[in-house]
C-alpha cells in the first residue's frame, strides 16, 4: 500500500466515484485486487475489519483495500 492511499476499513474514507482496489468474494482465497469505481457504498457500519462492502459502475462487489488517491 502506498502511503498516500486510504484504508479502505473506513467508511468515511470512500465515496461515490472513487477509485478503489477491492477484493470480490471468490478472491478471497488469493487475496487478487480489482480496480474500480465506487457506485453504491453496501455496508452500513462506520468500520469493518475486512474492508468495506462496495458495488462498482460495472456491477462487481468486494471488500475495499484502499481508495486509490491521485
Amino acid at each position: 500500500m502506498e502511503n498516500n492511499n486510504l484504508d479502505g476499513r473506513i467508511r468515511k474514507n470512500i465515496n461515490i466515484g472513487d477509485v478503489v482496489e477491492l477484493v470480490q468474494k471468490h478472491h478471497q482465497q488469493t487475496g487478487e485486487l480489482t480496480e474500480g469505481i465506487v457506485k453504491r457504498i453496501l455496508t452500513k457500519a462506520p468500520k469493518h475489519p475486512h474492508g468495506i462492502k462496495v458495488m462498482t459502475d460495472i456491477g462487481e462487489v468486494g471488500r475495499v483495500k484502499y481508495v486509490i488517491i491521485e
